[in-house]
């Protein structure tokens, strides 16, 4: 009898380096999106699909929240991370620490209001 686990393990094995190349990720943080409607989520909304890349702007002299978060998808805001749980993500944006995000899932609520998840994580 075969065991699927060991041969999986010799596949490993016999890959050329380049070829099991493994990008490891911690995800340190996951958000549903903020205030959507009021930025340009609606009119990228069709052209963005989960995995894509999105960009973290540390906005350090927000007026209404000290630690703002923006979402920026291709040059485009999208929106912010909320502000209730945004602050330990502004922390490590402040110290210089390499996050990056996605989105997760894209969907709309019953009342057609976009859902926006976005996954924030540290690459190793």
């Amino acid at each position: 009898m075969r065991c699927p686990l060991l041969a999986a393990a010799l596949v490993l094995v016999t890959l050329p380096a380049a070829a099991a190349e493994v990008v490891s990720e911690i995800v340190v943080h996951s958000a549903v999106a903020a205030g959507l409607r009021h930025h340009e989520a609606k009119a990228v909304w069709e052209r963005m699909k989960p995995g894509d890349e999105v960009t973290l702007v540390r906005e350090i002299d927000n007026p209404h929240d000290p630690n703002a978060v923006r979402v920026e998808w291709n040059g485009r805001v999208l929106g912010y991370l909320p502000r209730a749980d945004n602050a330990s993500v502004a922390r490590q944006l402040d110290r210089g620490n390499p996050l990056r995000a996605r989105i997760a899932r894209l969907g709309k609520y019953r009342n057609h209001r976009l859902k926006l998840e976005i996954d924030v994580f540290l690459r190793l």
